[in-house]
């Protein structure tokens, strides 16, 4: 499909201004919204729930499934280009909205990253070629590829091919047999089974590219996860070695350029003890969308990774975002809203933004549960000491996990 871009105050002869869609209605979508109203775009989103963040926020709120014939020719009707939120939206979905309106990321790219086979396949192919490997691992899909797998990737993490996120569909493995009773347990889906390697550390590349080919981005942020969800992310110059950096960032846009992927991609990368001062770079998976890690561009860059989203998708020029202030962002899920008799409650956000530098980011969510992300606090200023001991102050306050392991 040939494409023009979608210019910001532009309208058409009903005098609408140019609307931008997006499948579905999370925080992520919510915060694309708001990028896009900021530059005068009107809004439209798709997701089944009424409560949805985005479509709360958004001009029009498309409450079908995201199969659904109607909702997705609704959805082509009002949009000029349309793009996603999270990696889990059909692919077949976006190829149906693809025949009549531009589509960013496509669904061939979404495709990949919603099976580890094939996005394994797909760093093996692209990162490659910038030096970063991923970690040895084995297809299982048949018991004869069960029966075969290699004695020296155990112990490992079997890893369930579709639908896993957050660390949902992973069994650490340490025998043969635990990897068979691990495989039936999941149902025989298909799996990747990965080496476990010696982690240092986790990272992640965020970049922009745009239908030209122009790509743009972010120096990749240092992260910090518990019980397979992120916790903390610090952004800041020597938050990791930077030859590392230089690597994990040329990778990514190797990994972009390769499918030719237009949008916002975030590439998530594992630093492996291998006995060397820095360690070694292992990638471990992408996101066709903007990402959790992220969240910081928002108060500390001039540019964010959904005002990102926003110009690859419009065609609009791609700007190469400047980070003015060093930043350490706390991801919020719903266990604050409980004490420890479980009883609900409500976080001291007047403790937490009496904090110099607290930039606070609730989600609208209208259920606070266990393990659910509700919104996250960023915390800015003008060094890296004194950003680190506000965010340890507002980290003890709310009880949140994760500070101790920053570099």
């Amino acid at each position: 499909m040939s494409f023009s871009p979608i210019f910001p105050g532009t309208v058409d002869a009903a005098g609408q201004p140019a609307t931008l869609g997006v499948m579905g209605g999370g925080q992520l979508g919510r915060m694309f919204v708001h990028a896009a109203q900021r530059l005068g775009y009107f809004t439209a989103v798709l997701d089944p729930d009424p409560t949805s963040p985005a479509g709360r926020v958004s001009h029009y709120h498309i409450q079908t499934a995201y199969r659904d014939e109607n909702g997705l020719a609704q959805l082509a009707s009002l949009c000029a280009a349309i793009t996603t939120e999270f990696e889990n939206v059909p692919a077949d979905a976006l190829q149906t909205l693809a025949v009549d309106r531009p589509v960013a990321p496509g669904a061939a790219a979404v495709a990949i990253a919603q099976n580890r086979i094939e996005e394994k396949a797909h760093f093996t192919a692209s990162a490659g070629m910038a030096g970063v490997t991923c970690a040895p691992y084995a297809v299982i899909e048949t018991s004869a590829q069960l029966a075969a797998v290699p004695a020296d990737l155990l112990p490992g993490i079997l890893k369930t091919a579709r639908m896993g996120y957050d660390g949902k569909g992973q069994v650490r493995v340490k025998t043969a047999a635990e990897l068979a009773a691990a495989w039936a347990d999941l149902k025989q889906v298909p799996c990747v089974l990965e080496k476990l390697l010696p982690l240092k550390a986790e990272c992640s590349v965020i970049v922009a590219r745009g239908w030209d080919g122009t790509i743009t981005g972010f120096a990749p942020q240092y992260n910090v996860h518990v019980d397979g969800i992120l916790a903390v992310t610090a952004a800041y110059e020597g938050n990791m070695p930077a030859a590392l950096a230089q690597r994990a960032r040329a990778a990514t846009e190797s990994i972009a350029n390769h499918i030719a992927y237009v949008g916002v991609l975030c590439v998530e990368f594992f630093v492996i003890d291998d006995g060397s001062a820095d360690g070694a770079l292992v990638v471990n998976e992408m996101a066709p969308r903007p990402h959790n890690s992220g969240h910081y561009t928002m108060d500390a860059c001039d540019v964010s990774q959904f005002d990102l989203q926003v110009h690859a998708m419009a065609g609009l020029p791609l700007p190469q975002p400047r980070q003015h202030s060093p930043a350490i962002m706390l991801n919020l899920l719903g266990d604050l809203w409980f004490d420890a008799a479980d009883q609900l409650r409500t976080p001291d956000w007047q403790a937490v933004l009496a904090l110099p530098g607290t930039h606070l980011h609730l989600y609208g969510k209208l259920e606070a549960r266990a393990g659910r992300k509700m919104g996250h606090l960023t915390v800015t200023g003008a060094d890296v000491a004194s950003v680190t001991a506000v965010a340890r102050q507002a980290a003890q306050l709310l009880g949140l996990p994760g500070l101790d392991a920053l570099r």
